[in-house]
């Protein structure tokens, strides 16, 4: 088999994960079905995505953007579990087999257990708002550690392992947090955060998806998001043009440019313009936090055990 995942430019752990986690979950899967793709932790129930005239196996994907492909062709899709009961929903499968999202698997792997805490607080932005936000820079100032989810999947892993509490932006920043049984609180600086998924995870633990206000930090991710910052409104059409991977305006960082030299009296107005962001994130930090219930997370992930023991029999 094959897996599949989203690949962004910029990198984004949830997806990224998806490189070495079946391999623990299902040894061998590589070797066998080469015609058989494995389409497991991510939001990539979408039409646009997937290749059609291949046989895909649906591992815990969820929905949420764009058109959802018609998935009622048996010889095409083996759908064996959904994230969670929105997918299921959407899907036309019984709400039963929207387990939870496979993402909750990676604290069963023994290079992740037992690691020591090192972080009081830490923040998990969105890999949206990590590229033109002054989140390093805030969580500096409200001592929060920051967390890159661009960075190498496990190494971003561990470090939401090794802290006490999570500020996530992030989802899969709050459900692996939640995995590691580390207490979280959910933020949003846009509305292009997508709450769909959100409900449809936390459905399946037990928690609710009530994110606290913080407001974007600089201009240039006002741009990404098309949001206002400072009264000043922006529109992501506009924002982004023919190419958003080139894009740069009025000297501020949007997406793959390069960033002009920095000044004393530049950066001192960045900060002071970011002034309502930190202030929003230190709120978040101190907020009271979740977590689902051990007895909740045991059960979903006891039935998605089982789900894989039928593909183990099934396929392996």
């Amino acid at each position: 088999m094959k897996p599949y995942y989203w690949e962004s430019h910029h990198g984004n752990f949830g997806d990224d994960l998806n490189l070495w986690l079946w391999d623990f979950l299902l040894p061998g899967f590589r070797d066998s079905h080469d015609d058989i793709l494995l389409v497991g932790v991510g939001t990539v129930l979408n039409r646009a995505l997937l290749p059609d005239g291949m046989r895909k196996l649906v591992l815990g994907s969820g929905f949420g953007y764009g058109t959802l492909p018609d998935m009622r062709d048996a010889a095409e899709w083996d759908i064996r579990c959904v994230r969670g009961p929105l997918t299921a929903e959407k899907v036309g499968i019984e709400h039963e087999r929207g387990i939870v999202d496979p993402a909750v698997m990676v604290a069963e792997m023994p290079e992740f257990q037992n690691l020591p805490k090192i972080h009081k607080r830490s923040f998990v932005p969105h890999w949206e708002s990590a590229i033109a936000g002054m989140w390093p820079m805030t969580c500096g100032t409200v001592g929060l550690h920051y967390i890159d989810p661009r960075g190498e999947a496990g190494a971003v892993i561990r470090e939401i392992a090794q802290s006490e509490l999570i500020v996530a932006e992030s989802m899969h920043g709050a459900i692996l947090a939640d995995a590691f049984r580390v207490p979280w609180v959910a933020v949003s600086t846009s509305n292009s955060i997508n709450s769909f998924k959100w409900n449809d995870w936390a459905r399946t633990v037990g928690v609710t998806y009530r994110p606290r206000h913080v407001p974007v930090s600089s201009r240039a991710e006002a741009m990404i998001k098309g949001t206002r910052f400072w009264g000043m409104g922006f529109d992501i059409a506009e924002t982004y043009g023919e190419d958003p991977n080139r894009r740069q305006i009025d000297g501020d960082l949007v997406v793959g440019a390069t960033q002009p030299r920095q000044t004393f009296l530049r950066g001192a107005a960045k900060q002071l313009l970011a002034a309502p962001s930190t202030l929003a994130l230190w709120q978040a930090s101190r907020a009271q936090p979740q977590l689902s219930e051990d007895r909740v997370l045991a059960e979903r992930k006891a039935r998605f055990r089982d789900v894989l023991d039928t593909v183990r029999r099934d396929y392996l």
